[in-house]
């Protein structure tokens, strides 16, 4: 039977070795349950409805985002998602397969039968991981996540880095999720957070990984460790990530720090912001809803204040709200929890000053992402007194700025040239100091947030009027050299004339 239609939730379909019991919404290769998402079930069965059948990619987004603005990406990561766990190319077999510019195609028989008793979940072989449920959806990453899904197996070694709040976590975990059917042996996330001592790295992933044994006993199984928060921790990790994929030769690692671990085989993925919709795109709230970040604080709000709407008159403020968090994640979740105590003209207000913002938390999460300043406090402490204090300097500037302003603005006798440039390149490596390359000019900025909380150290430590001092000193004989030039081409120019 090649088409099923019209089936009720008592059905349950099989094709392959598979069996996709409707109502339970679950799919059991033998007595293992595969491990994959609701969007992912969704379209498994409009395309198994459909069987024989080419259906197109709108119809897809349509049937299983019914209220949502999904582009083709959303579709694809999760089609990847679905031939992984259904093991395609394994002994020949094929199920889904993509007709070029109409759509996909389930093209293995597909039988239906009536259901007679639910399935017992107590015994079915549960998939071998420790991978924490997710209880909101992930928002703006399925490009990223679906890169780093098809490049992990085969590169083996991956390290997503990006600064506080950029949500390495949440797209290291989604990655997770979606590669629980590759590997036999398991995927297991192991949070680096809480070890203060190097020395107790190995004692730690031994443990949460359930080990007898020393780490050789991984040197077989074929398995996804995620090490999570690994750059206080640098030089540990990164002997052991070593280690671990030279004696192991079916073992992926993925890590997230905030700097790369600068190993072997390790290949580093910058994770960026969310999307900000530009100024031109206020006309239109479809149009800013396109945009990821706008995205996240919407479905966030509506989490708080039941009904909540964007509407034309609101596509002002949200833009300036997601803009001036910088697109990160964390900041627009904190941010969009106090809709209904502050409604979005008094968010809004308090961008000014939005340290305020910083310090609200959610008690459900980790310490160190409760608020975002206890991120950057994170980030903060494990930084020399040298890149404290030129990171304190930098937060004078309120635009992007180049290296000899930097030095023009910070070095003094006791902070020499070369020095505030070095530090500033290692602010750089850890995900503080943001580069900009453009008119073959490089310049640097830091994001609003860690300005402003880097502000609020420079003012406590009594040096913020020498460096504002400085900084206006700068900008002015910049500008008087501006100047004199500007004029220095008039006369030349007027010279040549005559």
């Amino acid at each position: 039977m090649n088409s099923v239609r019209d089936l009720n939730s008592d059905t349950v379909l099989r094709f392959g070795p598979y069996a996709f019991h409707l109502r339970q919404r679950l799919v059991l290769d033998g007595d293992r349950p595969l491990r994959m998402g609701g969007r992912a079930l969704d379209i498994l069965r409009v395309l198994v409805e459909h069987a024989g059948q080419v259906v197109g990619k709108d119809e897809l987004i349509a049937r299983v985002w019914p209220n949502s603005v999904v582009e083709d990406i959303n579709l694809r990561v999760h089609i990847a998602a679905l031939r992984r766990a259904l093991g395609e190319g394994q002994d020949g077999q094929g199920y889904i397969v993509n007709i070029a510019q109409r759509g996909y195609c389930f093209i293995a028989p597909v039988l239906r039968e009536a259901q007679q008793a639910p399935v017992a979940l107590a015994s079915l072989h549960k998939p071998q991981h420790n991978l924490p449920a997710r209880l909101t959806p992930v928002t703006g990453r399925d490009p990223v996540v679906g890169s780093l899904v098809r490049q992990l197996p085969v590169r083996r070694f991956m390290t997503l880095v990006g600064p506080a709040g950029i949500g390495k976590t949440t797209v290291a975990l989604r990655v997770a999720e979606l590669l629980l059917q590759h590997y036999r042996d398991g995927v297991w996330f192991i949070d680096l957070a809480s070890i203060d001592d190097p020395a107790q790295l190995v004692e730690h992933l031994r443990h949460s990984l359930e080990l007898d044994a020393g780490l050789e006993a991984l040197t077989g199984r074929h398995a996804l460790l995620v090490l999570d928060n690994c750059e206080h921790l640098l030089e540990r990790c990164r002997a052991v990530a070593e280690q671990l994929l030279a004696s192991a030769p079916r073992l992926s690692i993925l890590a997230t720090s905030r700097e790369p671990l600068q190993a072997s085989g390790e290949t580093v993925h910058g994770l960026a912001a969310l999307s900000v919709p530009p100024a031109s795109a206020l006309h239109s709230v479809a149009e800013v809803m396109s945009h990821s970040a706008v995205q996240l604080f919407v479905s966030r709000a509506r989490a708080r204040q039941q009904g909540f709407a964007l509407r034309e008159q609101d596509l002002k403020a949200v833009r300036e709200i997601c803009r001036r968090l910088d697109g990160l994640p964390l900041a627009i979740e904190l941010a969009a929890a106090q809709i209904d105590a502050l409604a979005l003209v008094g968010l809004q207000a308090q961008l000014d000053n939005c340290f305020q913002l910083l310090t609200q938390g959610r008690r459900t999460a980790v310490a160190r992402h409760q608020t975002l300043k206890s991120a950057l406090d994170w980030s903060y402490r494990r930084l020399s007194p040298l890149e404290q204090t030129v990171l304190q300097g930098l937060s004078v500037f309120k635009m992007a700025f180049t290296l000899d302003a930097a030095i023009g603005v910070i070095s003094c006798a006791v902070l020499q040239p070369a020095s505030v440039a070095a530090a500033m390149e290692r602010l750089v490596l850890k995900s503080l100091l943001s580069v900009e390359q453009g008119n073959g000019l490089v310049r640097y900025r830091l994001l609003n947030t860690t300005r402003t909380y880097a502000l609020e150290k420079l003012e406590h430590s009594g040096l913020q009027r020498v460096f504002e001092m400085r900084h206006a000193h700068y900008l002015g004989k910049t500008r008087w050299v501006l100047v004199k030039n500007v004029s220095l081409q008039l006369i030349e120019q007027f010279t040549d004339a005559g």
